[in-house]
């Protein structure tokens, strides 16, 4: 890499350089981000073509699973190997992993190749923003964190829209359509992946520590049982024999790590010495409670304009761009003041008073309020999202020695990563533990309305199976698309109602969040970038290392 050009200071990266930089890691992190979006509106396709449509939870499972375990295990070794080899690890097993998702021929070989992206996706976002940490001063860290949450913001508007293309393709170039939704993903990883290998090209004091293997292993024990619940527990039953079994194994596997992480000691996974640190303690709660809330609207808006409002997937995620936007100019702006100021806590506490006002407004919503409305309530869900997501990791690099970048900049992802599984496995089941006696109640308010009972007449396959008691099958809901209408809005309002009560309690859990936010302390932003503090460091210990002889 060519020696720093004239506008920046000594161990400091120029302007140019870090936007080099950046774009590789833009371009990784937008693997990671269009992934999880694109798959959501191809799923239902790949797993018809895959005769796995009863097992297609346990790709999105396996994929979930690798990324949340390996992405602590990044943060602490690139602190004591680099940033840049582990980087491209990552992005090499999120290419492999891709490829290979792409020539899946059964369900369970894709659950499989997905855990081996996922092996990959737990870096790519921990990592990139320790990377901009140890370039960047925390002052001027918001205005390029702000690129990363508007790769984030459109990933969740494209990744429908592409993914929806292309599982809606019988082929392209000769390949079938769906197994280009990862087949997308080698030439963009490729460029990363060269990007990165040429330019970052930034110094690292090797860390001589032991690499905690046996804390990786006890966290692996502990989060996969629940994780795995999480995500099958609406199926199996929460209080079933399976799922108590791995409560068990579970709360088993964390005791033991943090076991584990105090006899490690500075060495550990995650070194609970981090935790008496007041700013890291809070903010990863609040990044956790954040998760629960935050994933929980992403889970619940998209149900909204798909089944009530009868949007296609492609559609739908056209609708969230008032999401997006209100993203991008609440990071972009915050990131601007905050290096003017260099003043940090009130945008998160105004953020996440945001986020829990939308998602209290979002709880009114229904059948027949206009799609205007529901935008501007977008707005102000993004602006509280890019208010704060960004504005807690700063406060936690801010707040943490250099030689933990590292492992402190992955602990906020895992937390909130955590959050969002504990946050999706609950409002899914509230969701549908209280959507069938909403349908019901729904239809019979119209028994007796006289264009309800024609309707029924004109449709008797219909009108036996609610007469019969089985109701409506929620596993597709498909029909809604040819159903009546008349006999269909019953149904949209049982849903509505029943998104409503998720929306509430996101919103509540927000306010927990919010409230809690209240406690965090601004530790003033320091102007010296963890290259220029990693170098300040090893001089002073340089420094008295002859005076501690002397003595």
């Amino acid at each position: 890499m060519s020696a720093p050009v004239s506008d920046a200071a000594p161990g400091q990266l120029s302007h140019r350089q870090i936007l080099t930089v950046l774009s590789g890691l833009m371009l990784g992190m937008l693997l990671a981000a269009l992934d999880q979006t694109i798959m959501a509106s191809a799923m239902k396709t790949i797993a018809d073509q895959l005769n796995g449509q009863t097992i297609q939870a346990w790709a999105t499972t396996a994929y979930l699973i690798t990324a949340t375990i390996s992405t602590p295990l990044y943060g602490k070794l690139s602190d004591i190997f680099g940033r840049k080899p582990m980087y491209l690890t990552a992005i090499s097993f999120f290419l492999v992993g891709s490829v290979l998702s792409g020539i899946a021929n059964s369900m369970y070989e894709l659950a499989a190749y997905r855990a081996v992206q996922g092996l990959g996706a737990g870096g790519l976002m921990s990592l990139a923003l320790a990377i901009i940490a140890d370039m960047v001063p925390p002052r001027e860290r918001s205005k390029y964190q702000g690129y990363f949450m508007a790769v984030w913001g459109l990933s969740s508007v494209a990744g429908p829209v592409v993914g929806g293309a292309f599982a809606g393709l019988d082929t392209f170039a000769g390949i079938e359509g769906w197994r280009w939704v990862f087949l997308l993903n080698v030439p963009i990883g490729i460029v990363a992946l060269i990007v990165v290998a040429r330019h970052l090209n930034v110094p690292h004091r090797r860390v001589p520590q032991r690499v905690d293997y046996w804390g990786a292993i006890a966290l692996t024990v502990g989060l996969v049982p629940l994780l795995i619940v999480a995500e099958q527990g609406r199926e199996w039953g929460w209080d079933s024999g399976r799922a108590i079994l791995m409560y068990a194994i579970g709360v088993i596997g964390l005791v033991a790590f943090v076991f584990v992480e105090k006899r490690m000691g500075d060495a550990a996974l995650l070194p609970l010495r981090l935790f008496r640190r007041r700013t890291f303690a809070l903010t990863n709660v609040v990044n956790f409670v954040m998760g629960v809330g935050m994933f929980g609207t992403m889970m619940s808006l998209p149900l909204y304009l798909q089944i009530v409002k009868g949007a296609s997937p492609t559609e739908s995620g056209l609708m969230t761009l008032p999401m997006t936007f209100g993203i991008l100019v609440a990071a972009m702006g915050s990131g601007q003041i905050i290096a003017k100021t260099g003043r940090y806590r009130k945008f998160p506490i105004i953020g996440l008073g945001a986020t829990a006002v939308s998602l209290l407004l979002f709880s009114q919503v229904g059948v027949d309020t206009p799609m205007w409305q529901v935008m501007l309530v977008m707005v102000l869900t993004g602006a509280g999202l890019g208010l704060c997501m960004q504005t807690l990791i700063l406060a936690i690099q801010n707040d943490v020695p250099v030689k933990d970048m590292g492992v402190a900049t992955s602990s906020a992802t895992f937390f909130r990563s955590i959050g969002g599984t504990v946050g999706t496995a609950v409002f899914l089941s509230i969701l549908f533990s209280v959507v069938g006696d909403r349908i019901g109640d729904a239809f019979g308010s119209v028994r007796g309305d006289a264009a309800f009972t024609a309707a029924l007449a004109q449709n008797p396959e219909f009108a036996r199976s609610l007469a019969s008691g089985t109701g409506v099958d929620l596993n597709n809901t498909a029909f809604l698309n040819t159903l009546d209408p008349v006999l269909a809005r019953p149904i949209l309002s049982g849903f509505a109602s029943s998104l409503d009560t998720v929306f509430l309690v996101g919103g509540i859990v927000t306010l927990v969040a919010f409230g809690l936010i209240w406690f965090l302390k601004e530790t003033p932003l320091v102007n010296k970038s963890g290259i220029q503090r990693a170098a300040d460091e090893a001089a002073e210990a340089n420094a008295a290392a002859p005076a501690a002889a002397m003595h």
